[in-house]
């Protein structure tokens, strides 16, 4: 099963829950390859979302942000999108199934350095509990791909 993240950069959710699918998925012991993709690709991953996911003990210092030219889109079975935009651009990947996640977008938080921080952590807390749930559903066979 092919699994793909879709969000507007690519810089942040949809990092944040390809690292956390492909660590998941490895403890569940499934057999299944994780993409992640942006509609319109940022130039890096953002560094706020480097550093919770640091915390949480993964390194996506090495990921780079790709377009949906950049997967095999035409071969996956499960795409989620995490911003309304991407769901607006995903028609166009022919996947089995779609499941949508409306997360706000931690990079356009204004605040504070700490005040950015704590929002990242809220949305990455919120995508690691999604992803247990998600794949623990195509574990069980609940969710389909």
């Amino acid at each position: 099963m092919k699994v793909a993240f879709i969000c507007t950069g690519n810089s942040a959710r949809s990092q944040m829950a390809e690292a956390f699918a492909k660590q998941i998925g490895k403890i569940l012991g499934l057999n299944i390859e994780i993409y992640s993709a942006g509609s319109n690709p940022a130039r890096e991953v953002n560094p706020f979302a480097i550093e919770v996911m640091k915390e949480k003990g993964i390194d996506i210092s090495s990921q780079k942000p790709k377009s949906l030219e950049q997967i095999p889109y035409e071969n996956i079975d499960l795409v989620i999108t995490l911003c309304d935009s991407a769901k607006q651009s995903c028609p166009v990947l022919p996947a089995q199934r779609h499941i949508h996640w409306d997360l706000p977008d931690p990079a356009s938080f204004e605040g504070s350095p700490e005040a950015k921080r704590e929002f990242f952590r809220k949305i990455r807390d919120d995508i690691e509990e999604r992803i247990w749930d998600l794949l623990q559903g195509l574990q069980n066979g609940t969710i389909k791909g």
